[in-house]
């Protein structure tokens, strides 16, 4: 562990915060606006809505199946080295992006980019909690929230201005000064940290590519089915998915460090916070994908205006976030954890009213307000609960399996919901067409939340006093659980 012990408000404490904010903010600015550039990307590329699932779910895919792994790496390695190695992989992946020419490079690109940031992600938090003093460590970690949410607020205005000037490779090619800024300055300003406790444990690698794997060959399967059917490439695919996944489940079981312990749950009320996290953010991940597209595929959106009328969601967590973490502290969890997926299943279905020449005012703005406001209401409530449910030990182990767990989600999601809905290959091309589809998708999508809701409703209950960290009444997410690995920090 390091003896660094920085201040908030001195100079030191400044350029730690700028450094991490900036870091991890490339891969927070990089998920909000590529769902915004889809379109042009399928129209540059002369791709099908399969390339398109790819451009979103090969990022997913490395950042899931490895952000565990590069938490543990930050910890045995040094976070502010794999941090750096991460920002510097994110730039060359982004920089492939916005070169590529052809759908199969930026594919390849996008997962090296997801393998950035599972190395830049996890340590950027946990840089944070390891340079802090204790005194100083929540107010620090809530201006990082709070200013990454800031980022999240521009992506939207920033990618649709990109999209709709210069074109959607500058999307990618963005992040390439960024980090150019980003590396001399995390070198120069920001202490290094390691836990030395961890020393002695083994990297479960072997877990880290079996779980990757499993995902990718069930993902391959369902984007291909709809253009290849049955086939014996896509039967195969799935049933050596599922073959993996549960060689990785039964590894887990026999190691004595693994990846993902399963004696963590043995905590009923962590296990189901993780299944109501899986329902959200499945219905999360398809409903943004799929929203991005009506609005201009079948809207006739500029890329500028689907980015901006989505806005409100997160303007709406920026503003009363904090509030709801207040409110599920005082009244617990089963309320906000039921009535917010609930809320959030209203707006999808106020999605239906977004048509040709949708009016914002009359049908867009309802359903994304009536959306973000059951996020509001959850989403706090949800990270506090993963944290709660386990001793504080375990706190940043937790956070990062529930992190985890809502990526896979929103992988499978993206990759399953145009197969279960029935769109075709070239749907995105019609407005007739793809607003057929969407139609079926959003009763889907809220119906995943009913059922969150309805497991919500049956198994959770307050945690146990004095469990939660203390910093989890701030570093709720903006968008999503907290993305760390800092076990003990």
């Amino acid at each position: 562990m390091s003896d660094v012990s920085v201040r908030m408000g001195t100079a030191a404490g400044r350029w730690v915060l700028f450094t991490t904010v900036l870091g991890s903010g490339m891969a927070m600015l990089d998920s909000t606006v590529v769902n915004v550039a889809l379109p042009r990307i399928g129209a540059d590329l002369d791709a099908d809505m399969a390339v398109l699932q790819w451009t979103v779910n090969a990022y997913m895919l490395t950042l899931a199946g490895l952000i565990l792994l590069g938490g543990a790496l930050g910890d045995r390695y040094g976070r502010r080295r794999v941090f750096v190695v991460g920002v510097v992989w994110f730039a060359v992946g982004s920089l492939l992006c916005g070169l590529a020419p052809g759908a199969g490079v930026l594919i390849a690109a996008r997962a090296l980019q997801g393998i950035g940031g599972a190395l830049l992600t996890p340590g950027s938090l946990a840089l944070i909690q390891a340079s802090f003093h204790p005194d100083d460590r929540a107010g620090a970690v809530g201006l990082w929230s709070g200013l990454g949410g800031v980022g999240a607020a521009v992506g939207p205005f920033l990618g649709g201005w990109l999209v709709d000037g210069p074109g959607w490779r500058w999307v990618f090619l963005l992040n390439v000064p960024l980090a150019a800024l980003c590396v001399p300055v995390a070198l120069r300003h920001v202490p290094e940290s390691k836990d030395t406790r961890v020393h002695t444990a083994r990297f479960d690698v072997t877990g880290a590519v079996l779980g990757a794997l499993a995902l990718a060959l069930v993902t391959y399967a369902l984007i291909e089915a709809p253009g290849q059917g049955a086939s014996p490439v896509v039967v195969g695919a799935a049933l050596a998915g599922v073959v993996l996944g549960a060689a990785f489940i039964r590894l887990e079981r026999r190691l004595a460090d693994p990846m993902l312990p399963p004696e963590i749950f043995a905590s009923r009320q962590f296990t189901a916070v993780n299944v109501v996290t899986v329902c959200v953010y499945a219905a999360f991940a398809g409903f943004f994908f799929l929203a991005a597209l009506q609005l201009q595929v079948v809207a006739g959106y500029s890329a500028l205006g689907a980015g901006a009328a989505l806005l409100p969601t997160t303007v709406l967590m920026l503003l009363l976030s904090a509030r709801s973490g207040a409110l599920g502290e005082r009244i617990g969890p089963r309320v906000p954890l039921t009535v917010g997926p609930l809320l959030c299943a209203g707006g999808m279905l106020l999605m239906l009213r977004v048509g040709v020449d949708a009016s914002y005012i009359r049908d867009v703005l309802p359903a994304v307000v009536v959306l973000g406001l059951g996020m509001v209401t959850l989403v706090a409530p949800l990270t506090a609960t993963v944290l709660g449910s386990v001793d504080a030990g375990r706190a940043g182990l937790a956070s990062g399996i529930n992190n985890a767990a809502a990526r896979a989600a929103g992988l499978i999601a993206v990759a399953a919901l145009p197969l279960v809905v029935g769109m075709s290959p070239s749907a995105y091309r019609s407005a007739a067409s793809f607003g057929e589809t969407l139609r079926r998708a959003m009763p889907v999508c809220a119906g995943v939340l009913v059922l969150g809701a309805a497991v919500a409703y049956a198994t959770v209950r307050r945690p146990a006093a004095g469990v939660c960290h203390p910093e989890c009444r701030v570093s709720c997410g903006v968008t999503g659980p907290p993305l760390e690995r800092d076990r003990g920090v």
